[in-house]
């Protein structure tokens, strides 16, 4: 029986865990990336206990379990200090089996990237276009590569989304712009998400005395701080209770861009011999920390599906309904985060601590439509 052959278009977490998936059951697999190396944007990454049983499936839940923080307790604060609610990373494990842990996004590309060959990856190897119909791939340098599947993983402005879905009108603003960066400190604080007026700020420890924080505020699509972000997130956020102010002051680098989602879902994940995953096919606020996670288990459902399952119709009817009520319910906790009207503000602070009162599992409840997945295959 002939090898199959796949082509994955993009090096960001769901083309790794789609590249290693697909090798794993057998298919020969090239990566094609723009970039000359596979250094990883961003800083911190959440992945939740959902995401943990997709990397179990490769061998790989247990060396991200090692590598990582776990959340511990954590909950959300207001602007002053109060909390409005709180759970445990005890109460998470028993309910979901894992808690969510944390670990910087390079740990885990290293850890894919150790599973693939090196003569597999084409870096540096832009790609012009694609033919779903034929599975062919172009690419900058004047290649013509052809496969029995692509995959498409080509990030949230993916071009192969537009050429599969021309009419699609693609992603939107969804009304804030997040900040992002990483500190060293002597002792990690308590991992929370502290909401204010329009703003966020996000707290996460990391393994190694190490600290990944993210803020998000309902400012205009396009903007900068003439003086510079550090400057910005200070007046935003400098007044803000401890630890944030001490955090925003050892900040070093600091990444900036504007939320985008797609408000209105692809009409399917696929087209042709074009399989999309990741932010190519369901970019999403930052809200649920469901971004990497639905990328991993794009990957694992598609391997299933296009080696022994329903090929790639019963992946699109796997992936399309779920991961679209996933982006539909975190663009609702955005809109929440953007609130600025102090009556407002103060009657959704109220609501939030009325389901805090509820008990450590009352705030865990609001992520089980993510968090209680299986993968294909596995004992639910």
């Amino acid at each position: 029986m002939a090898t199959r052959t796949a082509i994955v278009v993009g090096g960001g977490i769901g083309g790794l865990t789609a590249a290693v998936a697909l090798r794993d059951k057998g298919w020969e697999v090239t990566l094609v990336e723009r970039a000359p190396s596979l250094e990883p944007v961003g800083a911190g990454l959440a992945l939740g206990p959902n995401a943990l049983r997709a990397l179990d499936t490769l061998g790989l839940g247990d060396p991200v379990r090692e590598l990582a923080a776990f959340q511990g307790d954590a909950g959300i604060r207001r602007a002053n200090g109060a909390w409005l609610s709180r759970t445990s990373a005890e109460a998470a494990a028993a309910r979901y089996g894992d808690p969510t842990v944390l670990l910087m996004r390079s740990a885990l590309v290293d850890l894919l990237t150790a599973r693939l060959d090196r003569d597999a990856m084409l870096l540096g190897t832009p790609v012009t276009g694609v033919d779903p119909d034929l599975g062919t791939v172009r690419t900058e340098d004047g290649r013509e590569l052809r496969a029995d599947l692509v995959v498409a993983a080509d990030g949230i402005r993916s071009a192969i989304r537009a050429t599969a879905f021309p009419d699609h009108p693609g992603p939107e603003y969804a009304g804030v712009t997040a900040w992002r960066f990483v500190v060293d400190v002597d002792e990690p604080p308590m991992p929370s998400e502290t909401w204010g007026r329009g703003l966020v700020f996000g707290v996460m420890p990391l393994a190694g005395n190490r600290v990944y924080c993210y803020m998000t505020a309902a400012v205009p699509a396009g903007a900068s701080a003439p003086d510079g972000e550090k400057a910005e997130i200070t007046r935003l956020f400098g007044t803000w209770h401890t630890p944030i102010p001490e955090l925003v002051a050892k900040a070093g680098p600091i990444l900036r861009n504007d939320v985008h989602h797609l408000r209105r879902p692809l009409p399917a994940m696929h087209r042709g011999k074009v399989a999309l995953l990741g932010d190519a096919a369901h970019p999403m606020t930052p809200n649920l920390g469901q971004g990497a996670c639905q990328a991993v288990e794009d990957a694992i459902v598609l391997a299933h599906e296009v080696t022994g399952g329903g090929g790639l119709e019963a992946y699109s009817a796997a992936r399309l309904p779920r991961t679209s009520a996933i982006v539909k319910q975190s663009a609702g906790i955005a809109r929440m985060t953007r609130l600025s009207n102090p009556l407002v503000v103060a009657a959704r602070d109220a609501a939030i601590r009325a389901v805090g009162l509820l008990g450590p599992t009352a705030l865990l409840r609001q992520g089980d439509a993510a968090f209680l997945w299986t993968p294909p295959g596995t004992a639910g």
